[in-house]
Order: structure tokens, then C-alpha cells, then sequence
């Protein structure tokens, strides 16, 4: 078998439909777990309006829940490494990221 075959089977094709390419915008990322999964509600919050719905739901097992912090970690430290340290602003006093807690139902 050559080399091109083997690497073949191992290439994955994702399709990126142009809806899914345009992205949702989210200012607000509220986590939750269960024993089995994590899950990630992406919100979008406006300056003056007290309510918000949340636009997409992600849903992952622990080990890949794992991978992705690693996948974000590297990727923060390669952005800082490029453009400086990322500024933490709390526009959102008193609202962590994360919520925690086993608070998701499957």
C-alpha cells in the first residue's frame, strides 16, 4: 500500500454549509455537566435588554469537553503570543463563564 492510500484513510472530509460558515456571535457561554456530558449554551446578551435566549447548544462528552480546553488553551497562548496578553473585562459583574454545578439533564 502506498503512502497516499494510508493517508487517505485517515483524512476526514467536514462540509461547511454557507449558513453554519456566517458563525453566530455569543458574549456569554453559561457550562453545565452531568456525569456523561458537558454542556455548552452560547447566549447572546444586549446592552439594556434583561432577557436573553441562548443561540447555540453544544453537547460533549467529558473527553472531548478535555480536548477542547486544551485546543483553546494552545490557541489563546499562539494569539497572545502574536497580538499581547487578552484584557479580562468583566462587563458582566457577578456572571462567571461557567456556572458549574451538575446542573445540565439529559
Amino acid at each position: 500500500m502506498n503512502d497516499n492510500a494510508k493517508n487517505q484513510g485517515n483524512q476526514i472530509n467536514i462540509e461547511l454549509s454557507e449558513e453554519v460558515a456566517d458563525g453566530i456571535y455569543s458574549n456569554l457561554a453559561i457550562i453545565s455537566h452531568s456525569q456523561s456530558e458537558f454542556i455548552v449554551d452560547f447566549i447572546r446578551i444586549l446592552p439594556g435588554v434583561n432577557k436573553a435566549k441562548v443561540k447555540s447548544r453544544i453537547i460533549l462528552t467529558p473527553q472531548h469537553a478535555k480536548r477542547l480546553f486544551k485546543a483553546l488553551g494552545e490557541n489563546i497562548d499562539k494569539f497572545e503570543d502574536a497580538h499581547g496578553e487578552i484584557a479580562e473585562d468583566n462587563v458582566l459583574p457577578g456572571m462567571p463563564m461557567n456556572f458549574g454545578g451538575n446542573t445540565a439533564q439529559a
